[in-house]
């Protein structure tokens, strides 16, 4: 089976897509709520189980990143200060 997370990012990009059939969006809709539990990727894991560099590069990435919203930024500062 090809990866849960390209499958569930291809189901909301179809949702969103506003070139897409009704029909289509409905299948995806269907698709993500019995098999997907609704689209959550939650893996259930948190940082601790990451490496903590690559989770303070992302987090540094999305402070300075021009298109992520301020709300954003201020919630990736706030978690960087956390682990610092």
């Amino acid at each position: 089976m090809a990866n849960p997370g390209n499958i569930i990012g291809g189901h909301k990009a179809n949702l969103n897509n506003p070139n897409t059939s009704e029909e289509a969006k409905q299948h995806s809709r269907e698709v993500l709520d019995q098999e997907f539990n609704g689209g959550n990727i939650d893996s259930g894991s948190s940082t601790e189980d990451k490496s903590p560099g690559n989770v303070i590069g992302g987090l540094k990435a999305t402070i300075n990143n021009p298109r992520v919203s301020q709300e954003a930024k201020d919630s990736a500062s706030e978690r960087l200060n956390q682990m610092q």
